[in-house]
């Protein structure tokens, strides 16, 4: 049974299949729509039951679909603690553990709904791509960020001997340096903390040139990691 059932629930190649996962797809894009609307202050109490009765009816098939996954698949130990596995299971999680419970002091539970979004990513294809690319490049992107952590932390050293008079109170130490070495790496620039000597702009617009370069690393890696997995993509389509 098992067997037979897994191609026409899991699968991607029959018709059963893909009806399963386009009602996937609609009930979380509606549990999202549902979860932004029950955030405002002045819905009716009659609004509320009827988001919180489709929050029932979306869980409900949520926990049956992930039921029926661990029970069709082959490597149950290995479903459990996947990406997609995990997801799931914290897609349910907090509405069990409010059942009973004085909400008020877990409405952090809240942002795991949040979580279905990463569990629409199941059945997205060109997500599946992406994340398959990000796979192909890991190590450049490690690499990458352990680079972006030194250039960071030599940024927040470099303005606090610079600023530490001039600023006592702003650059206090290199750890309330970080602040402005982040808004300046990644060209945000809120201009709550700028510099004022001299020395400090000209540090500020190398930090920004650096800054500039290094983003761009990993958006070129990346895109050509997304360009890769499209065209092996197509070519096994086409044998």
């Amino acid at each position: 049974m098992r067997a037979r059932l897994r191609p026409k629930v899991i699968g991607s190649g029959t018709l059963s299949a893909r009806i399963c996962q386009s009602f996937i797809q609609i009930l979380i894009v509606l549990s999202i729509i549902a979860f932004t609307v029950e955030t405002l202050p002045d819905l009716s109490p009659a609004a509320r039951s009827t988001l919180r009765n489709f929050e029932v009816f979306v869980i409900s098939v949520f926990t049956l679909e992930y039921l029926l996954r661990f029970w069709l698949s082959e490597k149950r130990v290995e479903f459990v603690f996947s990406f997609y596995g995990i997801t799931d299971l914290l897609v349910i999680l907090p509405f069990y553990l409010q059942l009973g419970l004085d909400l008020r002091s877990l409405r952090i539970l809240w942002l795991f709904r949040l979580f279905r979004l990463f569990k629409l990513v199941r059945y997205v294809d060109a997500a599946k791509r992406i994340g398959d690319a990000f796979r192909l490049v890991r190590v450049d992107l490690a690499v990458f960020g352990m680079g972006a952590l030194f250039v960071f932390y030599l940024a927040a050293v470099g303005i606090y001997f610079f600023e530490r008079d001039a600023q006592p109170d702003t650059f206090a130490s290199v750890i309330h340096s970080f602040w402005w070495a982040l808004a300046t790496l990644t060209t945000v620039g809120y201009g709550d903390v700028y510099p004022v000597t001299m020395g400090g702009k000209i540090f500020t617009f190398f930090t920004l040139m650096i800054g500039l370069g290094v983003f761009a690393v990993p958006t070129g890696l990346i895109t050509m990691a997304i360009v890769s997995t499209r065209e092996a993509t197509l070519n096994d389509d086409a044998s």
